[in-house]
């Protein structure tokens, strides 16, 4: 499977994402999904599952230096002595020893974006954090962390599917060496309903969810972390990674992309597109 690298970190551009995954259900989720081959993992203090998530990392016997594992620091935590202790408790419930990736969950105009980050590059100096990134930052977000206050950013998380045009902030990812991580890559169950990619799917005897996370992979700087529930959808979202498409396929895919955006709270910064 596809990596990106930096920094001696290496993130697989396929993981699974746990948003609403709680209790009982998330641990048996996360450890079929490690059973199956997946070995990046994403989670947030905000989703209530660190703990779980830890759980099953440790009950699967992989070893922990073989599984990238995401958290992030919630809105509300973006003060330098908030984000410290916020990643503290998230070390705790995880119980892997280091975060592989840290991302401020959404920005917060409230407080400086130059202190939050400050206390991120503390940690990651310290060896507690080993990469740092950001979620739902739009371009001139990113610009400011990148070029004002001169952060090193693995990447920014981001809804991003077939759907919902990516392209100003792919291109400003680009130029800085940075990935764009999709979640909701099947745009909240809407994909399978879209008569293109269910005639490529058909072309190809793949689902539409395979198709659409195919699409995202093929791209240079892209990963996705799809949520599944059962062992066949986690299985067949992990061989999506293995479907090529054509040329053609890409171009029709490519012509989908608009405005569907299914996470936009009322505190969401000023979108891109």
């Amino acid at each position: 499977m596809k990596t990106f690298t930096r920094g001696g970190s290496a993130m697989p551009a396929l993981g699974l994402g746990t948003w609403q995954l709680t209790g009982s259900a998330c641990e048996r989720t996360v450890r079929a999904a490690l059973d199956l081959g997946y070995r990046h993992l994403d989670t947030a203090q905000m989703y209530g599952n660190e703990a779980e998530v830890g759980r099953a990392l440790a009950a699967s016997g992989v070893p922990r230096d073989d599984v990238f594992v995401t958290t992030k620091v919630w809105m509300d935590r973006l003060g330098r002595a908030d984000v410290l202790r916020s990643t503290a408790d998230s070390l705790r419930a995880l119980g892997t020893g280091w975060i592989d990736l840290l991302l401020i969950h959404w920005p917060n105009p409230r407080i400086p974006l130059a202190e939050t980050l400050g206390a991120m590059a503390e940690l990651k100096a310290a060896g507690t954090v080993r990469q740092i990134g950001v979620s739902n930052f739009p371009v001139a977000l990113v610009r400011q962390a990148v070029e004002e206050v001169g952060a090193e950013l693995f990447c920014d998380q981001v809804e991003y599917h077939p759907l919902l045009s990516q392209r100003p902030l792919l291109g400003e990812l680009r130029r800085h060496g940075m990935v764009l991580t999709a979640y909701s890559p099947l745009a909240h169950g809407a994909i399978p309903r879209e008569p293109t990619v269910a005639r490529i799917a058909a072309k190809h005897g793949r689902t539409a969810a395979q198709v659409a996370i195919a699409w995202l992979l093929a791209q240079d700087n892209v990963a996705a972390i799809p949520k599944a529930l059962s062992e066949s959808h986690l299985r067949a979202n992990l061989e999506a990674a293995d479907l090529t498409l054509d040329a053609d396929d890409l171009k029709a895919m490519d012509a989908l992309q608009g405005g569907t955006r299914t996470c936009d709270p009322g505190w969401s910064p000023r979108w891109d597109t």
